[in-house]
């Protein structure tokens, strides 16, 4: 599948430091810790992509962003970064939009998806060097369900496969949840905790029986399609391998969609662990509620664009909050990165300014403590706010902003 066109990033100066003494430090859910990451030459990501239905609201944007900002820093560290993302581009959600609304679900996949790529441009997202859908993949999952079957690991309910919870060990360790805890998210998030012939009731599905009005293609076990979650388990590993530096996605996904991909993984290479680190970030609200499709209370990137408003802003009002906080969005929030933008964009349009590297150490700084953006905003701000005389401070402090926070001024 096409990825987007990739912006230019300015290369910065180097910060006088090693790599080694200014890693980037990431929350990990896996262990409840704050903790250094550790790449090596090649800085490995994974982060999950959208269920082409409904792209691409305000909960993916400040997902994306938010890795993205890994993504920036890592280079600005002087790793490649071989960055992977998916796109769910067949399942029940897609089907059931297609059906009530008379469209075909392929076109409505691909319409929706080049909608999210438009969007991912125009907010200076970096691409994946692989953005692969789950349909592309089936020949990669059909592989590593026959793994899982050859493992005992795998088994049958009225033809559709399902994997057992209990063949890996280490289950649970991704979101740290007791079973009474996961059960309510299992059932909410996708899956069928009540279906007869179960052998648990958190086992999820592998791979799912044609259903008739619905698209099927041909597998060892009969034809169907894929499930969710071993989806990103076989994309993962064939373009990252095991052990990758972090998996990425919402809070909504640690359970049970990163705790169940981890354990197909683990237990279909009999290795581990499947990411070195698990990153969430958190959710946006409205109206007092999370944004999502299910309850229609969502703010779209493409319609705040088609309305005039600079994607840059859209990007500073996401960027003006910790990425793993819960926040509601507000037009006031909007209207304040309006002004923040204006103010950058001044500032750095004058002659001469304060010395720019203050500012590039500070925001520095504040992404390597678990992305603080909202404090490298602040030194933004400070510096804008400041007089001085070095006449290449406002073009070093573009290229800061530009390189490290995505933020074209």
């Amino acid at each position: 599948m096409r990825s987007w066109s990739a912006p230019e990033v300015p290369s910065l100066p180097a910060s006088g430091l090693p790599a080694a003494a200014r890693p980037l430090s990431l929350h990990d859910t896996g262990t409840g810790t704050t903790r250094p990451t550790s790449p090596g030459p090649t800085a490995r990501m994974y982060v999950c992509g959208i269920t082409p239905y409904d792209a691409t609201h305000l909960g993916h944007a400040n997902t994306y962003v938010a890795f993205d900002l890994v993504n920036r820093f890592w280079r600005d560290l002087g790793h490649r970064v071989h960055y992977v993302q998916n796109a769910t581009d067949v399942d029940d959600p897609l089907l059931e939009r297609a059906r009530d609304t008379g469209q075909d679900w392929r076109a409505l996949a691909d319409r929706e998806i080049q909608l999210f790529r438009d969007d991912m441009t125009a907010l200076r997202v970096l691409p994946p060097d692989h953005y692969v859908g789950a349909v592309e993949a089936i020949p990669l999952i059909v592989e590593m369900i026959e793994k899982l079957r050859g493992r005992d690991a795998a088994y049958e309910v009225a033809g559709d496969v399902y994997f057992p919870v209990a063949s890996d060990p280490s289950f649970g360790q991704v979101s740290r949840l007791t079973r009474d805890e996961m059960a309510p998210l299992f059932a909410e998030r996708g899956g069928d905790p009540g279906r007869d012939g179960k052998r648990d009731p958190l086992d999820p599905m592998l791979w799912m029986a044609r259903r008739p009005g619905e698209p099927g293609w041909e597998s060892p076990f009969g034809e169907g399609r894929p499930g969710w979650h071993v989806e990103c388990s076989a994309i993962s590993i064939e373009y990252l391998g095991m052990a990758f530096d972090v998996e990425g996605g919402g809070s909504d996904l640690a359970f049970p969609h990163h705790e169940m991909s981890a354990s197909h993984a683990q237990v279909a290479t009999g290795e581990r662990p499947h990411a070195r680190a698990y990153v969430h970030a958190g959710m946006v609200g409205l109206d007092g509620e999370k944004m999502s499709k299910s309850r229609g209370n969502l703010v779209f990137v493409s319609k705040l664009r088609q309305a005039g408003t600079d994607p840059m802003a859209i990007r500073l009002a996401l960027l003006a909050h910790h990425y793993r906080a819960d926040w509601e969005w507000t037009d006031a929030g909007l209207a304040e990165a309006v002004a923040r933008l204006d103010r950058w964009r001044a500032a750095v349009a004058r002659p001469s300014g304060p010395p720019a590297e203050p500012v590039a150490a500070a925001v520095r700084a504040g992404l390597a403590d678990d992305l603080d953006a909202p404090a490298a905003l602040a030194a933004v701000d400070a510096w804008a706010a400041a007089d001085g005389a070095d006449e290449s401070a406002p073009e070093r402090v573009g290229a800061v902003v530009d390189a490290l926070l995505g933020v074209a001024l």
